[in-house]
């Protein structure tokens, strides 16, 4: 259809990050061009059993290759840029727009899949460019983040500009450039149809804590502190890294570093001029053992308790190099994620028993700030943008609501507020802005090289089996005579010991054997397809009811029929 028949509206939704703390991936339509803008993954938690992360459900781009403008990202984290192997790997995405240090972050993910590399184009933006496209003009505004080149995407249409914030904090002493709120203000002053904005903290009151500050309170720990030091951070957090080296030029200590992805970053950092340190500040993790504790800092991934990464495999005594001391002192310099928690425990837990001296929250000097804006940040971008709509993204349902009432605080009428669920769309058109169905999406499973095979059902049956175990019959059969010519065998995994059950197991064994007779002296042939259904059901409502668990109950008939001739 010629574009300019097409009926005007402009068209939003979300394939991921709403309702959720990850997994970003928003989309913007308008005359027959669909702009995608960011691809992250959500990492699991402790019921996704097998599974390493979990991607938006793209079937709604690949339907709609056809329209993809191209893929704009805000900032490098993995929730934001983690997915593109996998989207790439199912849509043809012509262009990547990215900024500085997130262009080199892309580009290093890109390498660990070879087959991917010249699919498509890496585009830099600069803050002062603006991009045209059909009816929409593309501009760019800085905020600050935990990472640095974080932006805001402003789009300009027919109907008024669309402001898509990205994750920010607005921090009034930064570590790297500040924010422009200059074009935030002249935003607010021209006008904005509808602004989608981080809710990740929106739970929190006042402001967040200024990076600058950190850096100063882990100076003054690092000064304080004589022997070893190791420190666990996000590995993302350049600015924080970057702060964890300049306290050990200052207490004249080298740094090693452990862990893939912090090497990366280090090496990323570098290479932009992120990360400065003088030749010899930074060390081979090999040489460790050619200098004293006291001037030593280990900078570790880990600080999600994530079970193989280096700071976990420290605590649990399996690290090939690093090997506790008791005069150790481990920094937690970041706060669980969601969902985290328990992990993080475990590890801290760890450390503790080992005799190292483990500090999250110093009483001295705060260790780790957000890099998302607290309830003043939130309301300050509202009243400087003024959007006419709003969307709270980028959080979980709780988040989405408090940051929808903050709007309504700062302006924002109650009805022009849209708390949505991945695959709602708003229409925006002359008339207004209204709720306009769904588009596909969900969740998909990434665990290997697989995407998607891992369903639901799988996940669910994993969980039973970590929680009741298996039940495993084997039964040959003879289904032409219609007999049972030896004795079942049992195996079982994770339910009852059979050597302390074996009366148990043998109720079981005969339940089984006395429904399959009876089921074989019925005068029809015998289906084994539906006899082992019907077993299954059977022999699992006999379980639960002497033992009141639920394994997995799985009949295998051995068909020896054939041999009779």
């Amino acid at each position: 259809m010629d574009n300019k028949k097409m009926p005007d509206e402009v068209r939003v939704f979300a394939l991921g990050g709403l309702g959720e703390v990850g997994k970003n991936c928003y989309c913007i339509e308008f005359r027959n061009q669909l702009f995608v803008i960011d691809a992250g993954v959500l990492f699991p938690d402790d019921h996704l059993l097998g599974v390493d992360y979990v991607i938006p459900d793209f079937t709604y781009l690949k339907e709609n290759e056809s329209k993809i403008v191209g893929l704009f990202i805000t900032h490098g984290h993995e929730d934001h840029i983690g997915g593109i192997p996998f989207l790439l790997k199912q849509v043809k995405i012509p262009k990547i727009y990215a900024a500085g240090v997130t262009v080199d972050l892309i580009e290093n993910k890109l390498e660990d899949y070879p087959e991917l590399l010249g699919s498509t184009q890496i585009v830099e933006f600069k803050s002062h460019f603006v991009y045209n496209f059909d009816g929409i003009e593309l501009s760019f505004a800085r905020i600050t983040h935990s990472i640095p080149d974080s932006y805001a995407f402003v789009f300009k249409t027919p109907f008024g500009n669309i402001v898509h914030t990205g994750d920010f904090k607005i921090d009034l002493t930064p570590v790297g450039p500040g924010a422009e709120f200059d074009k935030f203000s002249r935003l607010g002053t021209e006008g904005v149809l509808c602004m989608l904005s981080d809710s990740t903290n929106a739970l929190r009151e006042g402001f967040t804590d200024s990076e600058k500050k950190i850096g100063a309170s882990i100076k003054e720990l690092f000064a304080r502190i004589e022997e070893r030091i190791i420190v666990a951070t996000f590995a993302s957090n350049m600015y924080r890294v970057q702060q964890v080296i300049e306290a050990c030029i200052e207490t004249g200590r080298h740094v090693a570093v452990f862990g893939r992805s912090m090497e990366k970053t280090i090496e990323v950092g570098q290479q932009a001029g992120y990360i400065k340190a003088p030749k010899g500040t930074i060390i081979d993790p090999t040489e460790i053992k050619d200098y004293k504790p006291s001037e030593l800092c280990l900078l570790c991934t880990g600080s999600q308790g994530e079970p193989l990464a280096a700071l976990s495999r420290v605590a649990n005594g399996s690290h090939k190099i690093i090997k506790l001391i008791p005069s150790d002192t481990i920094i937690f310099s970041s706060n669980p994620i969601p969902g985290n928690q328990e992990g993080v425990n475990k590890t801290i837990n760890a450390l503790f028993k080992q005799g190292a001296n483990v500090i999250t929250h110093s009483p001295i000097a705060d260790t780790h700030t957000t890099g998302h804006g607290s309830q003043g940040e939130l309301k300050m971008m509202l009243t400087l943008v003024k959007p006419k709509y709003f969307i709270p993204v980028h959080g979980e349902y709780r988040m989405q609501r408090v940051h929808a009432d903050l709007s309504t605080e700062t302006g924002v009428q109650p009805e022009n507020t849209f708390i949505l669920t991945n695959g709602d769309v708003v229409k925006f058109t002359a008339e207004g802005a209204f709720r306009d169905g769904r588009v596909k999406s969900g969740d998909v499973y990434v665990a290997g090289t697989g995407i998607g095979d891992v369903s639901s059902t799988i996940i669910r049956e994993r969980k039973i089996l970590s929680d009741d175990g298996m039940f495993a019959l084997i039964i040959t059969i003879d289904p032409k005579n219609k007999i049972i010519p030896l004795e079942p065998q049992v195996v079982s995994r994770g339910f009852i010991y059979m050597k302390d059950s074996e009366a148990l197991t043998k109720e079981f064994v005969e339940f089984s054997k006395k429904f399959i007779t009876e089921e074989m002296e019925k005068p029809q042939p015998v289906n084994l397809n539906n006899l082992k259904h019907v077993l299954t059901e059977k022999l699992s409502e006999v379980i639960v009811a002497k033992t009141d668990r639920h394994p997995v109950v799985i009949p295998v008939f051995m068909d020896i029929s054939n041999s009779y001739r």
